[in-house]
């Protein structure tokens, strides 16, 4: 049975935005930034999937040009992070712990939108990855880091593939109502995040796969 996917709420977007943008705030402070390239950096951090959803794969105006409120939840995170700088720098795990609930509801928005759109669940599931991993991979090129999503490291695209799968089974093959199937999602994507954190679940290069295929004994 498929279900009908009804638009989430746009505070779900907004709520993605605004914790997108606290993180891009925390990495700019650190890096000595002054108050305009902070700014910037939240913003490129806080839309940037979402203008990669809408410009690229949905074909509409970005919504953040539509609606002043993305702007405003860029502002008051911006204003809010500074208050905020010295604690970041004393929970280091805090910038992965909030990017990892801003990952979980960016890639259900991303789904969402994508499904209601009209794209077939498989290219929607592309498109909430997109959407969940967008911003912190353009701010990790501006700030010349190496992105996050192309490391062997800690699972991240993959908790967000995790919980972008559970929203399209729950919602588009269920019909499970839109906003339980999203709830349900980011608990998924932030368990799994969480969990990585904690027991450092990690992938491996494919490097170090070759390798030890080569290693192996042949009889």
């Amino acid at each position: 049975m498929r279900g009908i996917s009804f638009l989430l709420p746009i505070e779900f977007d907004l709520a993605a935005t605004f914790l997108m943008a606290l993180t891009g705030v925390w990495v700019a402070s650190r890096r000595g930034y002054d108050l305009v390239g902070v700014f910037m950096l939240a913003f490129v951090t806080a839309v940037g999937g979402g203008l990669l959803r809408d410009s690229i794969f949905i074909k509409q105006i970005p919504l953040v040009m539509q609606d002043p409120r993305y702007l405003w939840a860029v502002a008051a995170a911006v204003a809010l992070a500074l208050l905020t700088e010295k604690l970041a720098e004393r929970f280091e795990k805090l910038i992965a712990y909030t990017d990892a609930l801003a990952l979980g509801v960016y890639g259900v928005v991303g789904v969402n939108k994508a499904l209601i759109a009209g794209i077939a669940p498989e290219a929607a599931l592309l498109v909430g990855i997109c959407n969940a991993v967008g911003g912190g991979l353009i701010r990790d090129v501006l700030v010349r880091d190496e992105p996050l999503v192309f490391k062997p490291g800690q699972l991240y695209v993959l908790a967000a593939l995790g919980g972008c799968v559970l929203f399209v089974v729950l919602s588009h093959v269920y019909g499970v109502d839109t906003n339980i199937a999203a709830w349900m999602s980011i608990a998924l994507t932030v368990l799994l995040r969480l969990l990585a954190i904690r027991f450092n679940w990690t992938t491996r290069s494919v490097r170090e796969w070759t390798k030890r295929s080569d290693d192996e004994p042949r009889s």
